[in-house]
Protein backbone atom coordinates (compact mmCIF):
# COMPACT_ATOMS: atom_id res chain seq x y z
CA UNK A 1 0.00 0.00 0.00
CA UNK A 2 1.17 3.50 -1.15
CA UNK A 3 -0.01 6.38 0.95
CA UNK A 4 1.17 10.07 0.76
CA UNK A 5 0.25 11.73 4.48
CA UNK A 6 -0.09 15.32 5.05
CA UNK A 7 0.12 17.29 8.60
CA UNK A 8 -2.83 19.51 8.58
CA UNK A 9 -4.12 22.35 10.20
CA UNK A 10 -7.39 21.20 8.61
CA UNK A 11 -9.32 19.16 5.80
CA UNK A 12 -12.14 18.43 3.95
CA UNK A 13 -13.52 16.54 1.69
CA UNK A 14 -16.02 17.43 -0.74
CA UNK A 15 -18.51 14.85 -3.06
CA UNK A 16 -20.60 16.73 -5.45
CA UNK A 17 -20.45 19.98 -3.41
CA UNK A 18 -21.03 18.11 0.32
CA UNK A 19 -18.48 17.96 2.49
CA UNK A 20 -18.09 14.32 3.40
CA UNK A 21 -15.34 13.95 6.05
CA UNK A 22 -13.33 17.12 7.42
CA UNK A 23 -11.33 17.24 9.88
CA UNK A 24 -9.17 19.90 12.23
CA UNK A 25 -5.28 19.59 13.09
CA UNK A 26 -4.32 16.27 12.17
CA UNK A 27 -3.45 13.63 9.16
CA UNK A 28 -4.52 13.69 5.99
CA UNK A 29 -3.77 10.33 4.31
CA UNK A 30 -4.03 9.76 0.10
CA UNK A 31 -4.42 6.25 -0.15
CA UNK A 32 -3.71 3.56 -2.87
CA UNK A 33 -3.74 -0.32 -2.40
CA UNK A 34 -1.35 -2.01 -4.63
CA UNK A 35 -1.68 -5.24 -6.46
CA UNK A 36 -0.92 -8.12 -4.43
CA UNK A 37 -1.85 -6.26 -0.84
CA UNK A 38 -3.79 -7.35 1.70
CA UNK A 39 -4.87 -7.31 4.97
CA UNK A 40 -1.31 -7.45 5.98
CA UNK A 41 -0.29 -3.95 4.32
CA UNK A 42 -3.56 -2.45 5.84
CA UNK A 43 -2.65 -3.04 9.24
CA UNK A 44 0.82 -2.45 8.76
CA UNK A 45 -0.60 1.23 7.48
CA UNK A 46 -2.97 1.98 9.94
CA UNK A 47 0.26 1.36 12.78
CA UNK A 48 2.41 3.68 10.56
CA UNK A 49 -0.46 6.29 10.27
CA UNK A 50 -1.57 6.23 14.00
CA UNK A 51 2.40 6.01 15.15
CA UNK A 52 3.98 8.12 12.83
CA UNK A 53 5.82 11.10 15.32
CA UNK A 54 5.75 14.16 12.61
CA UNK A 55 4.02 17.09 15.38
CA UNK A 56 6.10 19.06 17.54
CA UNK A 57 6.78 18.40 21.48
CA UNK A 58 7.13 20.63 23.37
CA UNK A 59 10.94 21.36 22.54
CA UNK A 60 9.22 22.14 18.59
CA UNK A 61 11.27 18.52 17.42
CA UNK A 62 8.92 16.08 15.58
CA UNK A 63 8.08 14.04 18.11
CA UNK A 64 4.59 13.48 18.85
CA UNK A 65 1.82 11.13 16.86
CA UNK A 66 -1.44 12.17 15.69
CA UNK A 67 -2.86 9.89 19.00
CA UNK A 68 -0.53 11.96 21.07
CA UNK A 69 -2.54 14.62 20.36
CA UNK A 70 -5.90 13.28 19.91
CA UNK A 71 -6.11 15.12 16.52
CA UNK A 72 -7.94 13.72 13.58
CA UNK A 73 -7.24 11.25 10.76
CA UNK A 74 -8.88 12.18 7.32
CA UNK A 75 -8.55 9.27 4.61
CA UNK A 76 -9.14 9.50 0.83
CA UNK A 77 -8.74 6.74 -1.50
CA UNK A 78 -6.33 7.87 -4.66
CA UNK A 79 -5.16 4.98 -6.86
CA UNK A 80 -3.31 7.43 -8.66
CA UNK A 81 -0.83 7.75 -5.98
CA UNK A 82 0.12 3.72 -8.15
CA UNK A 83 1.27 5.36 -11.30
CA UNK A 84 3.80 4.48 -13.05
CA UNK A 85 5.49 7.99 -15.40
CA UNK A 86 9.04 5.99 -16.12
CA UNK A 87 7.30 5.39 -20.27
CA UNK A 88 6.11 8.46 -21.08
CA UNK A 89 4.05 11.23 -20.55
CA UNK A 90 0.54 9.44 -19.96
CA UNK A 91 1.23 7.81 -16.40
CA UNK A 92 0.73 3.43 -16.42
CA UNK A 93 -2.06 2.73 -13.25
CA UNK A 94 -1.26 -1.25 -13.57
CA UNK A 95 0.21 -1.26 -10.67
CA UNK A 96 -3.55 -0.14 -8.44
CA UNK A 97 -5.19 -2.66 -7.60
CA UNK A 98 -8.54 -3.45 -8.91
CA UNK A 99 -10.90 -1.52 -7.76
CA UNK A 100 -13.35 -4.11 -6.04
CA UNK A 101 -9.63 -5.29 -4.06
CA UNK A 102 -8.58 -1.30 -3.88
CA UNK A 103 -12.42 -0.85 -1.71
CA UNK A 104 -11.93 -3.29 1.05
CA UNK A 105 -9.06 -3.02 1.96
CA UNK A 106 -9.36 1.28 1.81
CA UNK A 107 -12.26 0.01 3.93
CA UNK A 108 -10.73 -2.43 5.88
CA UNK A 109 -7.56 0.79 6.83
CA UNK A 110 -10.83 2.90 7.82
CA UNK A 111 -12.29 0.21 10.30
CA UNK A 112 -8.94 -0.46 11.72
CA UNK A 113 -8.61 3.15 12.57
CA UNK A 114 -11.80 3.55 13.63
CA UNK A 115 -10.93 0.81 15.87
CA UNK A 116 -7.88 2.63 17.66
CA UNK A 117 -8.46 5.99 17.15
CA UNK A 118 -10.97 8.44 18.13
CA UNK A 119 -11.51 11.06 15.17
CA UNK A 120 -11.33 9.50 12.06
CA UNK A 121 -13.00 10.63 9.20
CA UNK A 122 -12.86 9.33 5.28
CA UNK A 123 -13.46 10.35 1.28
CA UNK A 124 -15.45 8.48 -0.92
CA UNK A 125 -14.13 5.35 -2.65
CA UNK A 126 -14.00 5.90 -6.48
CA UNK A 127 -15.70 9.19 -6.21
CA UNK A 128 -14.70 12.34 -7.81
CA UNK A 129 -13.62 14.21 -4.62
CA UNK A 130 -12.29 18.10 -4.18
CA UNK A 131 -10.12 18.02 -0.93
CA UNK A 132 -9.40 21.09 0.67
CA UNK A 133 -6.56 20.99 2.86
CA UNK A 134 -4.25 23.79 4.80
CA UNK A 135 -0.74 22.24 5.14
CA UNK A 136 1.00 22.59 8.50
CA UNK A 137 4.70 22.87 8.28
CA UNK A 138 4.90 22.10 5.62
CA UNK A 139 5.09 18.41 6.12
CA UNK A 140 4.26 15.97 3.50
CA UNK A 141 5.57 12.53 3.97
CA UNK A 142 5.50 9.09 1.48
CA UNK A 143 4.92 5.72 3.11
CA UNK A 144 5.22 2.26 1.13
CA UNK A 145 4.16 -0.89 2.96
CA UNK A 146 5.66 -3.40 0.47
CA UNK A 147 3.97 -6.72 -0.26
CA UNK A 148 5.97 -9.78 -1.99
CA UNK A 149 4.88 -8.37 -5.46
CA UNK A 150 7.48 -8.12 -7.91
CA UNK A 151 7.83 -3.71 -8.82
CA UNK A 152 8.61 -3.81 -12.25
Amino acid sequence: MIALVQRVLAARVDVAGATVGSIGPGLLALVCAEVGDGDAQAQRLVDKLLKLRVFPDEQGRMNRSVQDLGGGLLVVSQFTLAADTRGGNRPSFSRAAPATLGERLYERVLALARARHAVVEAGVFGADMQVHLVNDGPVTIPIVIPNDTPRA
